[in-house]
């Protein structure tokens, strides 16, 4: 099977004054496609700065990540971010929706920043708003929706350039137990329809839905459970 994402030997070491923190320590992970994983730990542990380091927000201080056989470092800047633009969706806790846009205006930005043809950004964005079950609400602001809502925006937006990876920081984190368990219903429907998916979670009930759970604790890999 197809590799979706891979990370080699990263590290990630800050330097506070003359003292040195080891954040990430020698962590190796290999997703393959069509995988819907979950990475979990005790907070401080170094999950969510794996989680930047996987996405490209933060650079590794050692280590390379793949991003469908490409390199995600030692490479340009515009290189980076073509490759974070075509091939990786990300949903996060807060929903980053933008208050003067509505729901498929925020959902087609990224394809319009890729230089999709504005006409196609649109048709793509109601058809993914359509597929999170949000077709009735293209037209809404993110205040005149509901916290459920607009996390399936995000998610829209985050699947609408069809990503090698979905990439996932405590997406359940700011609702409740039902809207949670919705917004998770979706991600496995996504999963199950080919859409490989990466989720950084405190949460045991949503690591259960995975088909595998990788362990941090200390900045290491300490188990991974199919």
């Amino acid at each position: 099977m197809a590799v979706a994402l891979s990370c080699e030997g990263l590290w990630k070491i800050y330097e506070m004054g003359d003292e040195k923190i080891q954040a990430i320590k020698g962590v190796s992970l290999s997703i393959n496609q069509g995988e819907m994983v979950a990475v979990m730990g005790p907070s401080g542990c170094g999950k969510t700065t794996l989680l930047n380091i996987l996405s490209g927000i933060d650079d590794p201080s050692a280590g390379q990540v793949n991003v469908a056989g490409k390199p995600l470092f030692g490479i340009s800047d515009d290189e980076r971010s073509d490759i974070r633009g075509k091939e990786m969706g990300f949903i996060f806790q807060k929903f980053h929706l933008l208050d003067v846009m509505n729901a498929v205006e925020n959902v087609e930005i990224p394809l319009l920043l890729a230089g999709t043809n504005p006409s196609d950004a649109r048709k793509k964005a109601t058809k993914a708003l359509t597929k999170v079950g949000l077709s009735e609400r293209v037209n809404h602001r993110p205040s005149e929706l509901s916290g459920g809502q607009q996390q399936r925006v995000s998610i829209a937006r985050a699947i609408v350039h069809d990503p090698s990876v979905i990439l996932c920081d405590e997406p359940t984190g700011n609702l409740d137990s039902l809207t949670s368990k919705n917004v998770m219903e979706l991600l496995l429907e996504l999963n199950q329809s080919g859409s490989t998916i990466v989720i950084v979670t405190h949460d045991d009930d949503i690591a259960s839905m995975c088909t595998r759970i990788v362990r941090i604790k200390d900045g290491s890999v300490v188990n991974e459970e199919e």
